[in-house]
């Protein structure tokens, strides 16, 4: 920008153009969360969801379908703004899928599989244990750290959450998790 011409105007054929496009791409690298065009992208990833999901979960095509489904209906704005894509409670013995279908949602939604973060609810069994997840209130110990979960959303804001083991949890922590899938904050 030191170079100006005679009149006391900046040459503005040395000044790099900043197009929207590399607003885009500084945005996604600093925050991870996906801003460019991706309505087409988004609308074939929808379409496919279901089949997509199929080949890697095996046995559980009526699940697969409802999930897909309420996925879909709820990326194409008919849920709250704000609220999260789908509030899911998979439920059945060892070795049938939940696990499997997380993963597989994680990474068709959101690309990777490292998208998904697990808790394991059997961790927070006693009363106390909602403060490790959010946080502790202001004036007590531990007011400055952030909670687990929080600090993983902060982090991740674009992934998908699995609570491994729920029933484990105390009924403070399930009392928190409902008021956040309600409100989707």
């Amino acid at each position: 920008m030191e170079q100006k011409k005679a009149d006391g105007n900046i040459d503005s054929s040395s000044i790099p153009e900043v197009t929207e496009s590399d607003m885009q791409k500084i945005v996604e690298e600093k925050t991870d969360i996906p801003v460019g065009d991706l309505q087409t992208q988004e609308q074939e990833q929808l379409k496919n969801l279901a089949p997509n999901l199929e080949k890697h979960v095996i046995g559980q095509n009526d699940a697969v379908q409802k999930v897909a489904r309420a996925i879909r209906r709820n990326r194409v704005g008919f849920n709250g703004t704000g609220r999260p894509i789908g509030s899911f409670l998979f439920v059945g013995p060892t070795g049938v899928g939940k696990t499997e279908l997380a993963k597989q949602l994680a990474f068709q939604l959101f690309g990777s599989k490292d998208s998904m973060i697990r808790f394991d609810m059997s961790e927070y069994m006693e009363p106390h244990s909602v403060a490790k997840l959010i946080g502790s209130p202001p004036g007590y110990v531990g007011y400055d750290e952030a909670g687990q979960l929080t600090e993983q959303v902060r982090r991740h804001p674009y992934s998908l959450i699995l609570l491994d083991e729920v029933e484990k949890a105390h009924p403070d922590v399930l009392h928190m998790f409902l008021q956040i899938l309600d409100d989707g904050r």
